[in-house]
């Protein structure tokens, strides 16, 4: 059930080092064009940095680990969105058994990419427990991959849409680190910190790659999130886009969307109450853990070598 693209293929034959990203982003959280160009440009980062990009997605049900210039823009097309399902753990048998097309969550690409042998993930944000999540059980089936499928996942942060707190607690209960790289704090997507700090720092990619061999090799399954601040020169005030995030929370209750259509929903909304702004931080974070992503893959495949 899994095709390889030639560039990813080759890279596995040659044991390169390895980088997956999702596709969500691409189908369901940025606008056309904007998104299409953005996962070019994260591709291309990926390779400057000495790795080799593998976009995931699912298409004609076939999980597709790579690719091409053609299926990027089928993905990123307004015009197919609805033909394109948001896939999780949960979906994946059944959109690959009915020959469907999906776009890949954090969880759904770590179980891919776990499959295709590869260990490291770059991604936006984490999905995460949501507000409210006492009473409506919401809680991302990311956080659950995370504590079973050995991925590192190099985000900035979760979504700060979610209740970062309760978040954070449901991954030490899981048992999965949290490393802040080369910051104490625990970053909430568009700002830098979010009051609440990493279980760990490191300051570079080698001292990385120890930690998560040596988690590894303990037989300690389980990802760990890799929590990378957006770059200081895009990041938002906190305190200013809480009272965004509320005023978007308010709006999706008001029209009841609920499940996987939230995150979507909120992302397009703070978008537009942002003025873009959030938009343009976004594509920068994004940019920023592919640089740390590629660097940690790299780091992982010279001690695989040796």
């Amino acid at each position: 059930m899994i095709h390889y693209s030639d560039e990813v293929q080759n890279a596995r034959e040659r044991n390169l080092p390895i980088v997956a990203l999702e596709s969500t982003i691409i189908s369901h959280g940025m606008p056309y064009p904007i998104n299409v160009e953005t996962a070019r440009e994260v591709e291309a980062i990926v390779r400057e940095q000495g790795a080799v990009p593998a976009t995931i997605a699912i298409l004609d049900g076939k999980i597709k680990v790579g690719l091409h210039e053609d299926e990027l823009e089928f993905l990123g097309d307004p015009k197919n969105r609805d033909a394109i399902s948001k896939v999780s753990r949960r979906d994946l048998a059944y959109v690959l058994s009915m020959k469907q097309h999906g776009a890949t969550t954090v969880a759904a690409t770590m179980i891919c990419a776990n499959l295709a042998g590869i260990n490291v993930f770059v991604t936006g944000g984490i999905g995460g427990v949501h507000r409210g999540a006492q009473t409506t059980m919401d809680i991302s089936a990311d956080l659950e991959e995370l504590a079973k499928t050995d991925v590192a996942v190099v985000c900035a942060g979760a979504k700060s849409i979610l209740d970062i707190g309760l978040t954070l607690e449901y991954l030490e209960t899981h048992g999965v680190p949290v490393i802040g790289y080369q910051t104490d704090d625990f970053p909430a997507f568009y700002s830098r910190k979010s009051g609440f700090s990493a279980n760990f720092r490191v300051d570079d990619a080698a001292t990385l790659a120890d930690v998560l061999v040596t988690k590894w090799s303990l037989g300690l399954h389980g990802g760990a999130v890799i929590a990378n601040p957006v770059p200081e020169a895009e990041a938002l005030d906190t305190e200013s886009m809480e009272a965004i995030i509320q005023n978007a929370l308010e709006e999706a209750a008001k029209r009841q969307i609920k499940g996987k259509e939230v995150t979507p929903f909120l992302l397009d909304r703070i978008t537009s109450l942002t003025d873009g702004t959030s938009l343009k931080t976004n594509v920068a974070l994004v940019k920023n853990n592919a640089k740390v992503g590629a660097r940690l893959a790299v780091e992982l495949a010279n001690r695989h070598k040796k």
